[in-house]
Formats: structure tokens, C-alpha cells, sequence
């Protein structure tokens, strides 16, 4: 499943790219970029898909890229109505893993800079409440000029090192498929499975999303994601099982169905396996904080 590469345009009086999004649709498919992805979701919910990883992000995420790795933001349909009150607000900032020069990182100062872009390489997610003083960093690189803009980036990144509850998203072992043939799939798989993840779905559905035959469908999806459909199906039930639980809106039992899952032992089994800990437990932990 081949992602798009996008191609990141640098302001020719800066080295690296900031800007602040408020479309829920910009680069909303599975892409790459030669450029490491600094992201501070000040307002906005929705799917994440980073290498072979879905989860949700939240308003005032903080999750660092790495170069080549393949993403994609998938916003809640809410973000996409009319009302104002639902825009969403994000900072993105990509930059050249070595824009500073190529012996930079090897300096001893630079020691904390080249172990968070090493891991970077996976994925990273600022988990604790550090992240809110990271965001602030991130956004003040929006207005800042010269060196300065160096500075906070430097600052940012050093902060998400720092941080001991960052967490890596993508698995060790996941490649990605760069197939010339294969150039939209993802994006088709993807799409088609959040639209319709509260109901059953039948691999031949997925078969035809997919263009190849019934018999194929399930070998090819696990040879490129390293996980079944069946897996992955249920990691976008559970994040959106996530979601309702954090709103606290509904009882455990509404969620269960709301989320696609058909009785309670299964909704119970595949959340606990997926986010290691019950419903009610998940629930009660995030409302404390």
C-alpha cells in the first residue's frame, strides 16, 4: 500500500517550514515527506495512522514524525460541518533532519537532539503535561524570525527528549511499500473502514475496496501492515470506543454497540488487549487527570 510523497515547500528565507492549519482536510490521505513532522494539535480530534499504528489524537497532542514514515490525520466528521465553534487549529512544522549542517548532531552538546530524532524514525507521542509547554513552544515558532525560530525548534525537541512518558507508535519492524501500483489503496481502505466500522464488514466489501480478489485480500493486507484486518478494524472500534468513553456521554454498554462491536465479552476482551486496561478503568483514569 504505496503512501503519497508530498512534497514540503520552504519559504526561500527560512531553512525549515511552520505554518498553522485550520482546514480539517489538508494532507488528509496517506502520505510521506523527505522532512521530519513536528505536530501540536491545538484543536482537534480524530484517527491517527502513523506506520502500522491507530490511535486517537486529541486536542493538545504533541507527536514528533520522522522522515519517510508514512501518516495520516484523519479529523472527526464533526470538524467538517459549518459550525465555527468545530474548526480545527493545528501547527505543523517539518524541517531537514540535518537543515543545521551535517555534522551538527554529531556534536556531544547535541546528544539529546539525535537520540529524539532516532526515535523519531517511529513515531513519538508526548503523553503527560509537559506537552502543553511544548505546544507553546511550538506555536511560538510561528512569529518568530532569525535564529530564534533555530532556538524554540532546538527547545521543542529537547523538551519532547526530556519528557520520560514519550512513547514510540510505530512497531520495530514495520517497512513501508513504496510500489508504484499500489498508490491510492491505503487511502481507500482507510477511508472505507472509518465510514463504516459500526457495522459488520464483509471481506468481499473490502476485496472490492481494494481491487483485488476476496481470497488475496487478507494475505495482502497483513504482508503490508503486519496486523489482520480483523486486528486493525478493532484498534479503530477501540480508539473510537476511547473517544465516547472520554466524553462521558453514554453508559459502557451504549459505547459498546455505538462502537461497532455486537456484545459486551467481545467489546471487553478486544479494549483491554488493545489499551491494557477495562473500559470503566480507561475512563475513570482520564476523567481524574
Amino acid at each position: 500500500m504505496k503512501p503519497q510523497l508530498l512534497k514540503v515547500s520552504n519559504h526561500p528565507i527560512n531553512s525549515f517550514n511552520a505554518r498553522r492549519d485550520n482546514l480539517p482536510y489538508i494532507n488528509n490521505r496517506w502520505h510521506y515527506h523527505s522532512e521530519v513532522e513536528l505536530i501540536y494539535f491545538k484543536k482537534g480530534n480524530g484517527t491517527q495512522f502513523i506506520g502500522d499504528s491507530i490511535k486517537r489524537f486529541r486536542s493538545g497532542d504533541v507527536i514528533l514524525v520522522g522522515a519517510h514514515l508514512p501518516h495520516y490525520w484523519k479529523f472527526d466528521e464533526i470538524y467538517f460541518s459549518d459550525e465555527q465553534k468545530n474548526h480545527a487549529d493545528v501547527v505543523v512544522v517539518h524541517f531537514g533532519e540535518h537543515f543545521w549542517g551535517s555534522t551538527f548532531l554529531n556534536l556531544p552538546e547535541n546528544k539529546s537532539l539525535k537520540l529524539i530524532l532516532e526515535k523519531a524514525q517511529r513515531g513519538v507521542v508526548v503523553q503527560d503535561k509537559s506537552k502543553k509547554h511544548i505546544g507553546e513552544l511550538i506555536e511560538s515558532i510561528l512569529d518568530a524570525e532569525g535564529t530564534k525560530r533555530i532556538i524554540l525548534l532546538m527547545e521543542a525537541l529537547m523538551a519532547i527528549e526530556a519528557n520520560a512518558q514519550t512513547n514510540p507508535l510505530s512497531s520495530m519492524g514495520f517497512r513501508h511499500n513504496f510500489e508504484e501500483t499500489e498508490n491510492d489503496r491505503i487511502n481507500a481502505i482507510y477511508n472505507y473502514s472509518l465510514a463504516n466500522f459500526k457495522r459488520k464488514i464483509q471481506m468481499e466489501e473490502m476485496a472490492s475496496v481494494a481491487n483485488i480478489s476476496p481470497n488475496s485480500f487478507c494475505r495482502y493486507f497483513k504482508s503490508r501492515t503486519r496486523k489482520t484486518y480483523t486486528q486493525f478494524i478493532s484498534e479503530i472500534r477501540v480508539g473510537h470506543a476511547c473517544k465516547l468513553l472520554i466524553e462521558d456521554s453514554m453508559n459502557v454498554k451504549q459505547i459498546c454497540y455505538e462502537s461497532g462491536f455486537h456484545n459486551f465479552a467481545s467489546f471487553h476482551k478486544h479494549f483491554k488487549m488493545i489499551t491494557g486496561k477495562s473500559p470503566l478503568t480507561y475512563q475513570k483514569s482520564y476523567l481524574q487527570k
